[in-house]
């Protein structure tokens, strides 16, 4: 039989026991739940804590990902491992500039509390990751809020700090975390939206690649420090990964501070501007390939929607430029993305609809049609926190009759299509075809069309696109802003 030396565990046992005897003294201690000491009476000398009521209040802000435009989000983690790997950690944390937040099991702090203000003193954020990391799912209200006490009371006791945030350990909770989180006034109940999923054992690379393409503006990005040890070789990837797109990872509450909140629907002016409307053999509708104007001007469009990266490297480039342009938006990508819509507003475009689902018009119904453009209409004006511009852009550009006057009729009359396409979507279809296409084929109030799909040519493209248009004297303007002033130019004459 193979000896184990004592000596290597005794440590442990008494870090265990110390921590466990703190747990009880807090437990049992004065007031700890708002109820008084307890009296002797009973089956021991100290009864048990009194049961907390459910709190009766709002819940506490519930925050999966922060609303910002800003190119920013947060690296956190959970758990607490061993003395080496947090060492390992925050040194790595260190050597790329991170400053991260630290969901810690209070049970842990109070095991090895000197981890803990190590962190600190490294200049990161510790948060709460309850007191065990118990599934709270199968836990009463009384008990959700005493985890999460708990958890508060050590990490104050040890560290100094006060928790403002709260995690469980898969990031997954029930209702009453939130209101037990309210009761004990914290800010929020945080989970997550990029989940690289390291628990699955995966490589650094592996970790960073996954980063890399999920990577978005208020992301927060949730890996755990005492499963995987390749979660510190993996911090150099995902420090590329924010810095090849020109992003910032910053703590959480940093992130939180500068971000918003979005409002409900229903309290976003215009948000009921299309509506379903089975009257529509009567609407009147509006094709529009160019504007007729005498003007060198061209309006900039761009359909579908892409990854941060992509999308970010296209609105960077046309600010290089200074040109503004009209991006019409297949929403079920902002749906999983909204702050990227809204960072097109941010940036002095305009955003306008381009279907739900991204179907072929003429395949669908009337009323499907009308279902779907409706959806993508309050999809874009939650993403975005304003109306639209009321334009619509079919999907492949086919459109009949009757789908026109039922998109008319649902509250989008002017259907936007162009009159330059150089098939960009088409991989095949190099940079150097994209800006023969669209130099060759663009007149005074022309409108091109381009793609900001992931792994096409069209970013290679775009610059030179955008200099030799201004280089021959055009102008970039908004279609909706194009359409109006050669309207107005119109009725002047």
């Amino acid at each position: 039989m193979k000896r184990v030396s004592i000596k290597f565990r005794v440590p442990y046992i008494l870090s265990r026991m110390t921590a466990l005897f703190m747990i009880l003294i807090l437990l049992g201690g004065c007031g700890l739940f708002g109820g008084k000491p307890a009296s002797n009476e009973g089956t021991g000398p100290m009864a048990p804590a009194p049961k907390v009521e459910r709190y009766t209040g709002e819940k506490s802000r519930e925050i999966p990902y922060v609303y910002t435009a800003k190119k920013e989000l947060a690296l956190t983690f959970n758990g607490m491992g061993d003395k080496a790997t947090m060492t390992a950690l925050i040194d790595e944390l260190d050597a790329w500039g991170i400053k991260a937040t630290f969901f810690l099991p209070g049970m842990r702090v109070a095991e090895e509390p000197d981890i803990a203000s190590a962190i600190l003193a490294r200049g990161h954020e510790i948060e709460n990751n309850t007191l065990n990391q118990l599934d709270m799912n199968k836990l009463d209200y009384d008990q959700i809020y005493k985890e999460i006490k708990l958890a508060n009371d050590v990490i104050k006791r040890e560290t100094g700090a006060e928790p403002r945030y709260v995690r469980t350990r898969s990031g997954d909770y029930p209702a009453d975390v939130p209101l037990a989180a309210a009761h004990l006034g914290m800010k929020a109940v945080v989970s997550y939206n990029i989940n690289p999923k390291d628990r699955n054992m995966q490589s650094a690379e592996e970790i960073g690649e996954y980063v890399a393409k999920f990577i978005s503006r208020g992301g927060i990005i949730s890996m755990n420090t005492d499963v995987n040890p390749e979660v510190i070789s993996s911090i150099q990837y995902i420090a590329q990964a924010a810095d090849d797109i020109g992003y910032q990872l910053v703590t959480l509450n940093e992130l939180v501070e500068n971000g918003g909140e979005r409002k409900p629907l229903e309290q976003i002016p215009g948000y009921d501007e299309a509506r379903i409307n089975p009257d529509y053999q009567q609407a009147k509708y509006e094709l529009v390939y160019k504007v007729d104007t005498n003007k060198k001007e061209v309006a900039l469009t761009f359909d579908d929607f892409g990854s941060d990266k992509t999308v970010t490297r296209i609105l960077d480039i046309l600010a290089e430029h200074d040109v503004k342009a009209t991006f019409f938006l297949r929403a079920k990508g902002v749906e999983s993305n909204p702050n990227l819509a809204r960072a097109m507003v941010e940036g002095g475009h305009d955003v306008a609809n381009h279907s739900y689902s991204h179907p072929v018009v003429t395949s669908l119904t009337p009323q499907e049609l009308q279902e779907d453009v409706v959806k993508a209409h309050q999809v874009i004006t939650e993403a975005i926190q304003q109306q639209p511009v009321m334009l619509f852009r079919p999907p492949t550009g086919v459109v009949d009759d009757e789908r026109a006057k039922a998109l008319a009729a649902v509250g989008y009359p002017v259907i936007a299509m162009y009159d330059v396409t150089t098939l960009d979507w088409d991989i095949s279809n190099s940079a150097k075809d994209i800006v023969n296409g669209v130099m060759t084929k663009t007149e005074r109030g022309s409108v091109i069309l381009l793609h900001m799909l992931d792994d096409i040519h069209t970013i290679e493209a775009l610059p030179s696109v955008l200099e030799g248009l201004q280089g021959k004297g055009y102008t970039f303007v908004k279609m909706a802003d194009m359409m109006q002033q050669n309207k107005a130019a119109t009725e002047m004459e």
